[in-house]
């Protein structure tokens, strides 16, 4: 069985880094897509659709040094679901994408990227760095 998303979209805001209590880092991305098409009519049409990313550890550590609010990113990873409480004891449910790699695409070029742009991440990470 295969369960796995690949995006490539902007981020809609800088990413919320969070480190837990044992020292690992999260980071929380908002990554946007957009699908143009042509109607019934023949106008164009743009939908855009939000997504919730996390990657973790040095992903994270990644996400934070190098994306940016703006920042068109590639992404690899898994669909999950989450049940879970607010606060005021409520039952929620959230969708996110659970990232194993990504790389930055708009030609930023920093310390740590390529000629290309890409954050130095390797195509799949390693089995020890994935969350699940």
């Amino acid at each position: 069985m295969i369960n796995r998303v690949t995006l490539v979209g902007r981020l809609g805001a800088d990413p919320e880094i969070r480190t837990l209590a044992n020292g690992t880092m999260v980071a929380r991305l908002r990554m946007a897509t957009t699908e143009n098409y042509r109607d019934r009519a023949g106008q164009w049409q743009e939908e855009t659709q939000w997504h919730d990313v996390v990657v973790w550890r040095h992903l994270a550590e990644r996400a934070q040094k190098y994306c940016r609010k703006g920042s068109l990113v590639y992404l690899e990873g898994k669909l999950t679901h989450r049940k879970w409480e607010d606060k005021d004891g409520n039952s929620r449910k959230s969708t996110e994408v659970v990232g194993a790699m990504f790389r930055l695409l708009d030609g930023k070029r920093e310390q740590d990227t390529g000629q290309d742009g890409s954050v130095d991440t390797p195509p799949m990470a390693a089995e020890e760095d994935l969350p699940f």
